[in-house]
């Protein structure tokens, strides 16, 4: 077979296939029954580099349904707008969540623990460095 005529089926291919995922990406459903109320969620701890995106209502099998919250990592300059639903004329459309520059960002500065001063290697029990504790009885022959 023809090495070129096989490069420029899988350039077709691919061109295709591109062209098809855009066109389902940008899929809009247009909804008449209004979501529910937002369920509140009381945001978990979340870990440093991280960020709440709170729950939402999602469209599935002609019914709303209850997205749960989620911790998400967190992105430098920039805020998390969460999902919502939009109303334009008689129906509803759900934005999804994404990220929004935020010109007024500060970074927060977080401090790592110290050890603690008893924490030493070299005074640490049980790792055969120093001092007899931790390595069991000693027998004399």
């Amino acid at each position: 077979m023809n090495p070129l005529l096989t490069i420029a089926k899988t350039a077709v291919a691919a061109t295709a296939l591109a062209i098809a995922s855009q066109a389902i990406a940008q899929v809009n459903i247009n909804i008449s029954i209004a979501p529910p109320v937002p369920i509140y969620e009381s945001a978990p701890t979340i870990a440093p580099g991280y960020v709440w995106a709170p729950g939402y209502w999602a469209w599935h099998n002609d019914r709303h349904v209850w997205v749960r919250g989620r911790t998400i990592v967190q992105r430098v300059g920039y805020r998390w707008e969460p999902d919502r639903w939009e109303r334009r004329g008689d129906g509803y459309y759900r934005q999804p969540g994404n990220w929004i520059h935020a010109t007024q960002y500060v970074p927060i500065q977080i401090e790592k623990d110290k050890k603690p001063k008893k924490w030493k290697n070299d005074k640490h029990y049980g790792n055969g460095k120093g001092g007899n504790k931790g390595q069991g009885k000693k027998h004399s022959d």
